[in-house]
């Protein structure tokens, strides 16, 4: 969903992994259900997972929740500094992972990542 919200951003590039993801899969039903009703163009993505060289390469590493960042740090401990909550500008705001939720979950995590990569484009100068 992030992936998708912060696309349009000019001179950004922007990638998505996990953590524990489960690679090859597509995109889950319900996020690009609500990426569509939002008027948002889901990206043809599929999962993968978070790799060292990726951290490497990032200038700005996002992440939804406070355990994802310890994991963040577990697999590339250089991370620090450059790596953030998304929520970082809505008070250090974690964004709960909506996966296996019901879809009024996914619809609060839309509103907060939509509001959380509008706070990080301002900041950006985008």
């Amino acid at each position: 969903m992030n992936e998708a919200l912060s696309r349009d951003k000019r001179n950004m590039k922007i990638g998505s992994a996990g953590l524990a993801a489960q690679v090859g899969l597509p995109m889950e039903p319900t996020t690009r259900a609500v990426l569509l009703e939002h008027r948002h163009r889901p990206p043809l993505h599929r999962a993968c997972q978070l790799e060292r060289s990726m951290l490497q390469q990032a200038d700005l590493v996002l992440a939804m929740e406070r355990r994802h960042i310890d994991g963040i740090y577990r697999i590339a401990p250089e991370a620090r500094g450059k790596t953030f909550l998304l929520g970082k500008w809505q008070g250090e705001l974690e964004i709960q992972d909506p996966f296996r939720r019901e879809r009024t979950a996914f619809e609060q995590a839309y509103r907060q990542i939509r509001t959380a990569v509008e706070a990080w484009t301002v900041r950006l100068g985008h």
